[in-house]
């Protein structure tokens, strides 16, 4: 009998991300009708502006460009988690980061599962910001048990996924015929489910205390609550979702608009008041709100002396604003944020010169040519044409974006204060293991490919 090989975990991740997109376009219209207008945005950058279309195909990005994604879910229990970071194993996806949203007022604490070296980011990059639920952050002792009781009940994972995921675990991967199986049970985990699993008053006491609490407590399981594609002009996507009948938030998260994109910018669609029915009631007579669509634009991974600086610089404008960015203050904010960045150096030369950024090293036609230069320092090949830098894409999130991106979409009333802040040895308990520094993974990526190119010249 003949044994079928193994698909590769990022075929099996790509293929995810494809289905996800598709679940998610049939559930929630407005999305497709953004998924259109990124098209549209890109392919007309790429038109007008060679520099970035040169840029994207000398690097292989634009490859990637249209499966870029990355989606959203938030879980209530340890136990959920660590069986996500098993489920999304299957996926080549590991745990990436340690985020601590309490000090903006969103009881959670979150990592990104993605995959973590550059030849698989390049057949699919898409991640998932994974969110844990802090019940211990819930006042009130009664509401505490009452929504630890809730999520003791539920189970979040079919019965195939679960039996899927220990078979790869245990064979080391799976066939063509179970990767196309596990696809599609584990897509009923992130499936949206009209039916609650409290009644309305309990609800209602579960948003009372804060509306991230009941999106995660009163439902089967954890829904997809955002998709997000990756454009090449966020702000041209912002100023024509009106056009296209859909209401933007007030302000872009993230750094200000530059020549050379940093980090990561988002924005989005307001959430959709969805019908639900509660388990006390005989019809669909609830709504609820929590699933909206995402844009992002990625930019340069910063290194520790470049991140130092960003944060500097966005604490500066955000304590000079004095509040919480909304439609009232955007153009203050705005302004205030591209006042505070000109400091940041916003060139592709002055970032690397400063050593704010990280950077993916090629070889190039006229380097190979000559030759033998395999000894000659990273500089002077540089300078002399040989070799040319490009900013590696930073493939991760910012808390504070991430907030601001919930609070815009939760309201201003999920604006809570917490006492207690990062606990990050409690959320990789949960986990199972430790998360990864990103910061690690891309000083990696550097250093490979400026290996790959010293070896390539000395030929």
């Amino acid at each position: 009998m003949t044994v079928q090989p193994f698909v590769s975990p990022d075929l099996i991740r790509q293929r995810f991300s494809k289905a996800m997109s598709d679940m998610y376009r049939e559930e929630v219209p407005l999305y497709g009708a953004l998924m259109e207008l990124v098209e549209q945005t890109n392919r007309s950058v790429l038109d007008r502006d060679t520099d970035i279309a040169q840029q994207l195909k000398s690097t292989g990005e634009i490859e990637r460009l249209d499966m870029e994604r990355h989606g959203a879910i938030r879980v209530g229990t340890a136990t959920e988690l660590a069986t996500l970071a098993r489920l999304f194993a299957v996926m080549g996806m590991q745990p990436v980061g340690y985020y601590d949203l309490t000090p903006a007022g969103v009881p959670v604490h979150s990592t990104a599962f993605r995959a973590v070296h550059e030849d698989a980011l390049q057949i699919s990059p898409f991640r998932v910001f994974t969110s844990l639920l802090r019940l211990e952050l819930i006042e009130d002792p009664e509401l505490r048990a009452f929504a630890e009781s809730v999520l003791a009940k539920r189970s979040i994972f079919t019965e195939a996924a679960l039996r899927l995921i220990a078979q790869a675990e245990t064979a080391g991967g799976l066939n063509e015929v179970d990767a196309t199986e596990f696809v599609l049970q584990a897509l009923e985990t992130f499936r949206w489910h009209h039916s609650a699993t409290v009644t309305a008053a309990q609800y209602q006491t579960l948003s009372a205390q804060h509306r991230l609490v009941a999106d995660v407590v009163a439902f089967k399981g954890p829904h997809i609550n955002h998709l997000t594609p990756r454009t090449l002009d966020i702000d041209r996507v912002q100023e024509q979702m009106p056009a296209n009948g859909i209401t933007p938030k007030a302000v872009i998260e993230g750094p200000p608009r530059r020549q050379c994109p940093i980090l990561l910018r988002q924005t989005s669609f307001k959430a959709l008041d969805e019908p639900i029915a509660f388990t006390d009631q005989s019809e669909t007579r609830g709504s609820h709100s929590a699933r909206f669509g995402e844009i992002e634009q990625r930019g340069a991974a910063l290194t520790p002396k470049g991140r130092a600086l960003y944060d500097r610089l966005l604490n500066a404008a955000r304590d000079e604003l004095g509040e919480f960015p909304n439609e009232g203050n955007a153009a203050r904010y705005n302004a205030l944020m591209a006042q505070h960045f000109g400091e940041f150096p916003d060139s592709v030369e002055g970032m690397r010169e400063q050593g704010l950024a990280y950077f993916r090293y090629f070889a190039t036609e006229k380097g190979l040519v000559a030759g033998g230069l395999g000894n000659a320092s990273l500089e002077d090949l540089l300078r002399d044409g040989h070799v040319k830098a490009e900013p590696l894409v930073y493939e991760d999130f910012l808390p504070v974006s991430a907030a601001g991106i919930f609070q815009s979409n939760l309201g201003d009333a999920a604006q809570t204060h917490y006492g207690e802040h990062s606990n990050r040895q409690a959320f990789e308990k949960a986990l199972g293991r430790t998360s990864i520094d990103e910061l690690g993974l891309y000083a990696e990526t550097q250093q490979r490919s400026i290996e790959e190119c010293l070896a390539a010249l000395s030929r």
